[in-house]
């Protein structure tokens, strides 16, 4: 084991930097365990395969020759078997014939037991051939079916002088359990000594392979993969006996040693081309980058400094346009070297002026800024369009063609038409609202003095007609203040939760006689329409309008259909109106299949006296009362028209939180009933007004104390006046409203009443389309009756 133990320590094969004195002495008593790590380590290896193939190469020889000594066993102690049952066959049936013809059991009994006692004989048997009753049969032993083998000899008897007569049969069986015992033996034996030998012979085998090969391979193996090309180790050798001669280890490490010495060389003119590559490479990048960047920056200004960048060619046709330009619905592909700015224009017919004029700019290449045009795009939207430009010369002075930026201004013209549009309503709603509160003051003192006039004529007819005639012009006139104050927004709104869906039925109801039987009638009502909130008489007197003025579009008859459904708009969809809030609506829409309106004066419909109808046939407020109405209430109104197609306009109301109230029936008032003496203090600015109201007030048996603005009656207050009630107009001059009066008097005298008047309401007493909770108010112009009510009603009534 000495050699063994040497061979072990000197055959390892390892990079000289992992060779350490430490492993040249190993003692033998850790031969062992060294055995046991080789074999853990080889357990997945080369080796392990090796010794699995000559275990099983071993194994399948040792099988195949043990069989075949088995069998050739087999075979002689058969042979021996059948020799002695010959031997049987030749020396006991002359014997037995002649003991069986003498019938002496007692001699076929001993040489019967002799047979027995042969070695492997199991059974024997006579049978007597005879004729007679209770031939003889003797057996011994005990007889098998199988692993025997089985014999008959004939026993025969010599009679002179007719010869040899068979007398009995001799039955022999010899068993073969014996043999089967032995060769079994034998064959545990073999297996278990070849088994062993093979054992030790592969070990044997792994071991002088893990201590010639796969050391040396698996050293190799660890040198290659950590081979660091920037700081070589040492040449590889083998950590071994050299051999007399060199063997295919020494050579493969000679192989590898001159690669190595390869690789470092290659290694050496590979550092120094990748200098130099990537001091290349470093300024292509840096060149590419400058490059990136700069067309990166131009990208972000096309994207962010313009609505989108363009360039054209000397022809003026269009080069390149920024992507930003699909975002207004222009087609890019369909412009790009097909088309001049003159060609998308779509006012040149209207402004060849302003044409001819850019296009000779053009051709003296000169800059140009805020030119503006119109455009459709590929929708057919018309947009407009301001553009900038400046020319491109080469550096040899060759015009190049031109480069410059566009925005589109469409939402902006947009925004700035409707606020325009938004100041004008506003202002005519601030006219006629002041014009409605003067009209009021004069209306009031014309009603109440025609009736008046009406109570000292019933005697003479024609001057009663007159008299009725001037009543009704006044009511007539009454009317028209009403619709304007709606216009304005400055009429008094009683808003309440209402079922949007029956109002509508009750209102179609009222259309049949208005509209005439021409006109078809039908309704699409959504199931669940929620309810809204509006004052629901001045709601159904705007279906009414709308009805009227569909019916006068459609004179050789039509359908119009009354239509409800809930809206909800989002930021999203409000941003793009400023008049529509974000919320819930409930939505009214009463279409028509008539001429239409056309697109120059859509604008203009909501417009107070405004209208396209003859002389005579209209006041031109329907529309412009609806308008009203829908913006006091909080909602909005929009109208869809196409010449030749018809109208949609749709109504948009608040939707309400409630359930639906319904209003009580009216009660029967008694006509004007009369005061008690009570002292009232009327404060009105109107000298016509003041004058009808005190005269009313004292044939109602009413005594009256009188100021024309709020600094009077105030003075009359502070001076210890006493009254039972303030009834003061709502807008005066003198910088103190009617309000600001009325909280003025209450702060001083508490819990006195006040009701208020007025044909012109502001933000004093209503907000938001509504009066003031526990105010009250006598609407003008009113009547004698109106007045006495009013008054009752504010006293405390009786």
């Amino acid at each position: 084991m000495g050699n063994g133990e040497n061979e072990f320590r000197r055959d390892r094969a390892t990079p000289p930097a992992a060779a350490t004195s430490g492993l040249n002495k190993v003692p033998p008593s850790m031969f062992g365990s060294r055995l046991s790590r080789i074999f853990g380590r080889f357990r997945s290896s080369i080796g392990m395969r090796l010794l699995a193939g000559v275990l099983l190469f071993s194994s399948v020889v040792t099988l195949a020759l043990t069989v075949l000594q088995l069998y050739l066993e087999y075979e002689r102690e058969v042979g021996v078997i059948e020799s002695r049952l010959d031997e049987i066959g030749r020396s006991y049936p002359d014997s037995l014939g002649e003991s069986l013809w003498n019938l002496d059991q007692n001699q076929l009994e001993l040489q019967l037991k002799g047979i027995l006692n042969l070695p492997d004989v199991q059974s024997v048997e006579i049978r007597e051939i005879a004729s007679r009753p209770n031939p003889v049969r003797l057996a011994f032993g005990q007889r098998a079916t199988r692993s025997v083998i089985v014999r008959d000899f004939p026993l025969d008897y010599v009679m002179p002088p007719s010869g040899r007569r068979q007398i009995g049969v001799l039955h022999v069986e010899a068993t073969l359990t014996e043999v089967y015992r032995q060769l079994l033996n034998k064959a545990l034996v073999i297996l278990a000594s070849q088994a062993a030998k093979t054992f030790l012979v592969s070990f044997f085998i792994l071991y002088l392979f893990h201590l010639l090969v796969t050391r040396h391979l698996a050293a190799i193996a660890e040198f290659v993969s950590g081979y660091n090309l920037a700081r070589p180790p040492p040449p590889l050798r083998l950590d071994r006996r050299p051999p007399r001669d060199a063997d295919e280890l020494d050579k493969v490490i000679e192989a590898f040693n001159a690669l190595c010495t390869s690789l470092q060389h290659a290694y050496g003119d590979l550092r120094q081309a990748n200098v130099r590559l990537e001091r290349d490479i470093s300024v292509r990048q840096q060149a590419a980058e400058d490059v990136r960047q700069s067309e990166q920056r131009f990208r972000d200004y096309a994207e962010t400094a313009s609505d989108w960048f363009w360039e054209t060619g000397p022809d003026h046709v269009f080069t390149y346009i920024s992507e930003r330009v699909d975002a207004f619905g222009v087609d890019r592909p369909s412009l790009i070297g097909k088309r001049r700015r003159i060609d998308l224009a779509t006012d040149q017919a209207a402004e060849p002026q302003k044409w001819r004029a850019h296009m000779a700019l053009l051709e003296r290449h000169e800059p140009f800024r805020n030119f503006e045009y119109d455009h459709r795009d590929a929708g057919g939207r018309v947009h407009h369009v301001s553009v900038n430009g400046r020319p491109i010369f080469a550096d040899d002075g060759r015009f190049l063609g031109y480069r410059g930026t566009a925005t589109d201004l469409t939402k902006q013209r947009e925004a700035e038409e409707r606020l325009r549009q938004s100041q004008k309503m506003d202002a005519i709603g601030q006219l006629t609202g002041g014009v409605a509160h003067d009209f009021n003051n004069v209306l009031t003192v014309i009603t109440g003095t025609i009736e008046i006039l009406q109570g000292g004529l019933s005697d003479k007819p024609q001057l009663a007609a007159i008299a009725q005639l001037i009543d009704d012009a006044a009511t007539r006139g009454a009317a028209i203040t009403s619709q304007l104050l709606t216009f304005a927004r400055r009429q008094p709104l009683e808003p309440r939760e209402i079922e949007i869906n029956s109002l509508v039925m009750e209102t179609t109801k009222m259309l049949t006689p208005i509209l005439g039987e021409h006109i078809e009638i039908a309704t699409t009502l959504a199931d669940d329409a929620w309810c809204a909130l509006a004052d629901p008489s001045q709601l159904s007197s705007a279906i009414v309008n709308l009805a009227v003025n569909a019916r006068d579009a459609m004179p050789g008859g039509g359908k119009l259909t009354l239509e409800t459904a809930n809206v909800t708009f989002d930021e999203a969809s409000a941003s793009t109106d400023s008049e529509l809030k974000p919320g819930q609506f409930v939505m009214i829409a009463v279409r028509d299949t008539g001429h239409g309106i056309p697109a120059e004066i859509r604008d203009r419909v909501f417009e107070p006296f405004f209208t396209t109808k003859g002389v005579g046939r209209g006041t031109g407020l329907g529309l412009s009362m609806v308008y009203g109405f829908a913006k006091q209430t909080g909602g909005a109104v929009r109208i869809d028209s196409e010449e030749g197609r018809g109208t949609s306009v749709k109504l948009y109301l608040p939707r309400a939180e409630g359930e639906p109230s319904h209003a009580a029936e009216p009660s029967f008032v008694p006509a004007a009933p009369r005061g008690r003496q009570e002292t009232i203090l009327v404060v009105e600015d109107d000298a016509l007004v003041r004058g009808y109201v005190i005269a009313q007030l004292g044939g109602l048996g009413y005594r009256t104390l009188v100021a024309s603005d709020s600094a009077a009656a105030l003075a009359l207050v502070d001076q210890g006046a006493q009254f039972d009630l303030l009834f003061t107009d709502v807008i005066m001059p003198g910088g103190m409203n009617g309000r600001q009066l009325a909280d003025a008097v209450v702060t001083r005298r508490p819990g006195m009443k006040v009701l208020y008047t007025s044909g012109y309401t502001d933000d004093a007493i209503v907000h938001e389309g509504q009066l003031d909770p526990g105010l009250a108010l006598l609407r003008k112009p009113y009547r004698k009756a109106d007045l006495a009510q009013k008054i009752r009603e504010s006293l405390g009534g009786g």
